[in-house]
């Protein structure tokens, strides 16, 4: 909770001294880390952005990407590896069909974590892919 009290305000450390467009860029450095055939959570690329537990805040940010952005927001999925769509919707097949390309397996309706899950180097992490 923020520290006057209110609740749905941002408190003044909710980026570490990071301005929130910052975080934004952040975000979706963090995802374009992420290599073909891999995804990672909400959550774990909130942490790797060094955003804590926002995983909401990326999840905000995967959703505000212009059309025809080259952010690879289908590699990013909610924990236990289930897309965030409703699986009837177009949003949906787009996205599993996107992974499916990229040599993603599926079990049932979730990625196969075990598999497919990513995680990032600290050396990838500070310096960006290829530098593991």
């Amino acid at each position: 909770m923020p520290e006057d009290g209110k609740k749905g305000d941002t408190p003044k450390n909710a980026f570490s001294g990071v301005s929130p467009s910052g975080a934004e860029e952040v975000v979706r450095r963090a995802v374009c880390g992420i290599p073909p055939g891999r995804v990672a959570t909400y959550g774990q690329v909130a942490r790797d952005a060094g955003l804590g537990r926002r995983a909401r805040f990326v999840g905000r940010v995967m959703s505000r990407l212009p059309a025809g952005s080259e952010v690879p927001w289908h590699r990013v999925v909610c924990a236990g590896g289930r897309l965030a769509f409703a699986p009837d919707t177009e949003a949906y097949r787009r996205q599993r069909t996107q992974l499916e390309q990229e040599g993603v397996a599926f079990s049932g309706q979730r990625v196969d974590m075990r598999q497919h899950g990513w995680r990032a180097t600290l050396d990838e992490l500070l310096w960006g892919e290829g530098h593991s």
